[in-house]
């Protein structure tokens, strides 16, 4: 994992647990055969892939409302 590409995503989803728990579960519909939203490099890791996808705005984070 590129920590650049962490410091830039941390400034979209600024809690570390919540992005921990975005970049995680998204590296594991990569790894269970999803197609990544972004052009990649064969030197991307899967976690790279997933905080770039952050960062372009690919992935974005939904709150729930309460009920």
């Amino acid at each position: 994992m590129k920590s650049h590409l962490l410091d830039q995503a941390s400034e979209i989803v600024t809690d570390p647990l919540v992005l921990i728990n975005l970049v995680s579960q998204r590296v594991r519909q990569l790894n269970s055969g999803r197609s990544p939203l972004i052009p990649t490099r064969p030197s991307m890791g899967v976690a790279d892939i997933a905080l770039t996808e952050i960062i372009e705005g690919k992935i974005k984070l939904v709150e729930k409302a309460e009920a």
